[in-house]
């Protein structure tokens, strides 16, 4: 299976020449891999092991999958894209394929002449992960050319999702509240972190996860200050809480889930007051969900709240960001965001605090898909637990 949809990358690949006519513009580089997966994901529904790639889009003519010798029978069974060539700077350093026939910018730059592309102006995608070595090769394969950032407009076409990525993000999101269930049940004193993670992802991995969009956190006691606190072999102690988030993938694109429960099984007082503030913070953000808000006024409501409690000094994280490919992905709706919410987007509100003296790290999360009306929630079982006082 394939987690491509064909007809979705011709529409993308038409968007990005589009981008690339208004800026005149002979072509894009878009660099990607394992960590950085989203850009070239978006036009490939595939990403290498190991090794890295990138995709070369000319206005004119069709693309390219550069990559390196391991990946490449791997990229011509499922990516979207399968004309391949293989670059060292790809490549596992020092790994040796004497049988694969290893490209240079030079000879690609001969071949686009051939077909009559030459190019002077190039747009290139990841400028904060694009790696030193592809820009100083591909600038000097292709002698003269000028390469311009076209991050920002590449990844702006990710803001709004079609019915199909919204499909895949609610079959994402319908992973998340069998998974947590798994890993609750699990929690007790004594149980490692680990334990707890195995139950989640096993769970989602039964339901057809093609992946996760970050390890899975469980952070108990201190360990949850870690803000994303991955899982360790920690032994859970009784009276602590646990903060937990799994986000699993399906066809590549991510669903969330987040709580913090007592280890015990019960909480105490405290600790269900604290909670309750943050529920509280929930549902106000989850008001603020309509189309047209910014960034800057989603904010306030949960902020008030936390100064009124004083836990504003806590505040690590946005409370709302948007996802996709990523867990978390532009825009991030930030107390200083001018980014507004439109119907299509699919959001995840994400309510934190991190480095209290008594309670460490508390989160909670669930996600929602932006309507003309306001929204739809994405998980309906975890948004009503959430939303529900303690």
């Amino acid at each position: 299976m394939s987690y491509y949809n064909m007809e979705e990358t011709k529409n993308r690949i038409e968007k990005i020449r589009r981008i690339l006519q208004e800026k005149k513009l002979d072509a894009a580089l878009i660099y990607y891999d394992e960590i950085n997966i989203a850009d070239g994901w978006y036009l490939t529904g595939w990403c290498p092991q190991f090794e890295k790639g990138a995709v070369l889009l000319p206005v004119n003519g069709d693309p390219l999958l550069l990559g390196g010798p391991e990946s490449e029978p791997f990229a011509k069974m499922s990516s979207a894209i399968t004309d391949t060539r293989c670059f060292s700077t790809f490549m596992v350093p020092d790994e040796e394929y004497p049988n694969a026939t290893i490209s240079t910018f030079e000879t690609l730059a001969a071949e686009m002449a051939q077909r009559g592309l030459h190019f002077r102006r190039v747009g290139i995608v990841g400028t904060s992960y694009f790696p030193h070595a592809l820009y100083t090769q591909f600038e000097q394969g292709f002698k003269g050319a000028e390469l311009i950032d076209i991050t920002n407009e590449y990844e702006a076409l990710r803001y709004v999702k079609s019915p199909w990525e919204i499909e895949n993000i609610r079959k994402a999101f319908s992973f998340t509240y069998a998974s947590f269930e798994a890993m609750a049940a699990k929690v007790r004193p004594g149980a490692t972190e680990i334990e707890i993670a195995a139950e989640g992802e096993y769970i989602s991995r039964k339901m057809n996860a093609n992946g996760f969009a970050f390890a899975c956190m469980v952070g108990s006691g201190s360990q949850s200050n870690a803000v994303v606190p991955t899982a360790t072999n920690r032994v859970m102690q009784d009276g602590e809480l646990v903060m937990l988030g799994l986000a699993p993938r399906y066809n590549g694109y991510a669903g969330v889930f987040g709580e913090t429960l007592p280890v015990n099984g019960v909480y105490t007082q405290s600790q269900k007051d604290i909670l309750n503030i943050i529920r509280e913070a929930y549902r106000l953000t989850k008001d603020m969900i309509k189309p047209g808000n910014s960034g800057k006024e989603i904010d306030v409501p949960a902020r008030k709240l936390y100064e009124k409690h004083g836990l504003f000094d806590y505040i690590v994280c946005p409370f709302m960001h948007t996802i996709g490919l990523m867990e978390a992905e532009r825009p991030f709706f930030g107390p200083n965001s001018e980014d507004i919410l439109v119907p299509g987007m699919t959001i995840s509100i994400d309510i934190s605090l991190f480095g209290h003296p008594e309670h460490h790290g508390l989160r909670i999360e669930s996600g929602f898909v932006v309507t003309e009306n306001g929204y739809e929630s994405l998980s309906p079982e975890m948004d009503a637990r959430l939303s529900a006082e303690l």
